[in-house]
């Protein structure tokens, strides 16, 4: 019985200190404050270098939207350089919508709100995450 008890006593005690020891990233909070209407909602990813534009988002979040805005917060982000792109998805399909010419039919917007001809671009878009949480704003 000692040992079954101090075994279970081990055990907490490890739970406990590799709880203290996980790594805690960063939060980043993401406010876009001029979505167009109330329908839908805004579905945002953060990205690296290697996924942005090309695959999907590292952490991916979804906003209702309340009197034109809509916000998110990224949980335990580690250090790195990131981007974030987010989207007005009006009907609801999880995907952005295009035109036939290839022109998006939803508002959409990006970190560092760099809104160039053409599709979003990197350098751009980046931004680091250092050791203080971040507040972000996007525009569409």
């Amino acid at each position: 019985m000692k040992t079954l008890a101090l075994l279970v006593a081990l055990l907490i005690s490890n739970f406990i200190t590799q709880a203290q020891n996980e790594p805690k990233g960063i939060t980043i909070t993401v406010t876009v404050p001029n979505v167009t209407s109330s329908q839908g909602e805004v579905l945002f990813g953060l990205y690296d270098e290697n996924t942005f534009m090309k695959a999907g988002p590292i952490k991916a979040e979804k906003s209702t939207i309340t009197d034109g805005v809509a916000k998110i917060t990224f949980t335990n982000v580690p250090e790195g350089i990131f981007a974030i792109s987010c989207f007005h998805d009006t009907n609801g399909n999880n995907r952005m919508d295009f035109e036939e010419n290839g022109m998006p039919k939803e508002n959409y917007g990006v970190s560092n709100n760099g809104m160039s001809y053409g599709p979003p671009q990197w350098g751009e878009a980046k931004f680091e995450v250092g050791s203080e949480d971040l507040n972000l704003e996007i525009r569409m």
